[in-house]
């Protein structure tokens, strides 16, 4: 035996010593030297295939439906097994008679542009929601997805991890849980929903906790022009902060430091051909997109969590980097972006590059779980390492043995 392999097992000797002597004594196990790494590495990916294999169970999951309300009644339960604490529901009415509030910036008819969303370039390719239940050819999520939408009631879940020396301040991490289209709803938005579900999974276990609260959200009625996220604006921003009851440290709505969406993670496969065909493949140049709203009023501020996120993209992800944009639009984060931080992340550019078909399966009946492979599972668990890693260092993570 050389030295040098001889001092390497000396030092093995002498480590298993000093834990054995630790435990002995009744002395706690010294925590990792860096917390979130070691739980971004508990994220799996068979586990989060799975996650969006049981929201696809609901088919479409379209809003008004009893397949809409199982799924929240699902996720509810998901969250409860978890251990993810103070489960609660925002509830709200909603009638498709009533004019709609827009879902973001605007795509403008005559000059195809999307106003903060970015100038379309290059091929693009046909977008629009399917409502013909004929292109459907499987013939059990055709039945599964016949019931049609019914204006009233609307529910949606959120949990709270309270945080242990900031209670007052929390980030909210949202996806929503809905769709449309004929489909399964797998992408938009079953691999956001995973993720924010996964999440809450591993920072509700026992041992890891944060200086500052975090929310985890399930939006509902984000097709329909973000109604869940606006009802959930509309009833809780006034109450920020607010001790209740007086005296009793628990704060029913923390200060909202940022917003962070999670809506499509899974298809980066390029540009449309010329001829409008998309490649099977993804592309070599596959990213985690990052985006926040420049005409936001709090787009500094959403700017810099941007860039927060990034360099968690940089330090904890596995696969995919990231890239930062400022044309968020049209998805849940919008109805918070004059109040507080906030930004999306996503498979690809929403404006630019989803709204001129970059996503063949975009609220059709293509939008299934086996439309996709471990590639493109894959960039979503990126996705949420990127997520996991941010969060983790925003809000204080810490681990006890």
């Amino acid at each position: 035996m050389d030295r040098r392999v001889a001092a390497i097992a000396i030092s093995v000797v002498l480590a298993a010593a000093i834990s054995a002597t630790s435990l002995a004594s009744g002395e706690p196990e010294s925590t990792p030297a860096d917390p979130i790494k070691d739980l971004v590495g508990r994220l799996d990916l068979e586990r989060y295939k799975a996650t969006i294999k049981g929201l696809t169970q609901f088919g479409d999951r379209r809003q008004g439906t009893d397949r809409n309300r199982a799924a929240v009644d699902w996720i509810d339960a998901q969250l409860k097994s978890y251990g993810c604490p103070n489960i609660a529901r925002i509830k709200y009415t909603y009638s498709p008679t009533e004019t709609q509030r827009p879902s973001g910036p605007a795509i403008s008819k005559s000059s195809d542009a999307a106003v903060g969303g970015g100038r379309y370039r290059g091929a693009r390719g046909h977008t629009g929601v399917n409502v013909d239940p004929a292109l459907q050819a499987d013939e059990k999520l055709r039945k599964l997805n016949s019931q049609p939408s019914q204006p009233g009631a609307r529910e949606e879940v959120y949990c709270t991890k309270v945080g242990s020396t900031h209670p007052d301040e929390m980030y909210i991490v949202g996806a929503h849980m809905d769709g449309h289209g004929w489909g399964e709803a797998a992408n938009d938005d079953g691999s956001g929903t995973a993720l924010v579900m996964e999440l809450a999974r591993i920072l509700s276990a026992p041992g890891v906790k944060t200086d500052r609260s975090i929310r985890f959200a399930l939006w509902n009625n984000e097709e329909t022009g973000l109604n869940g996220a606006r009802a959930y604006v509309d009833q809780r921003a006034a109450l920020q902060g607010k001790e209740d009851p007086a005296g009793s440290g628990r704060y029913p709505e923390p200060k909202w430091l940022g917003m962070i969406q999670h809506d499509m993670m899974l298809f980066d496969h390029g540009m449309p051909h010329p001829d409008g065909s998309m490649s099977k493949q993804q592309r070599p140049e596959a990213d985690v997109n990052i985006e926040f709203q420049a005409l936001a009023k709090a787009a500094d501020g959403a700017q810099k969590l941007a860039w927060a996120f990034y360099a968690a993209n940089e330090a904890y992800a596995t696969d995919y980097p990231a890239a930062v944009g400022p044309h968020m639009t049209n998805t849940d984060s919008t109805p918070f972006m004059d109040l507080v931080p906030a930004i999306s992340l996503r498979e690809n550019e929403r404006g630019r590059e989803i709204g001129a078909g970059w996503d063949p399966q975009w609220h059709q009946p293509s939008d299934v779980y086996a439309t996709y492979n471990d590639a493109d599972f894959r960039l979503g668990l990126n996705a949420a390492q990127t997520t996991l890693g941010a969060i983790g260092r925003l809000a204080g993570v810490t681990l006890t043995r």
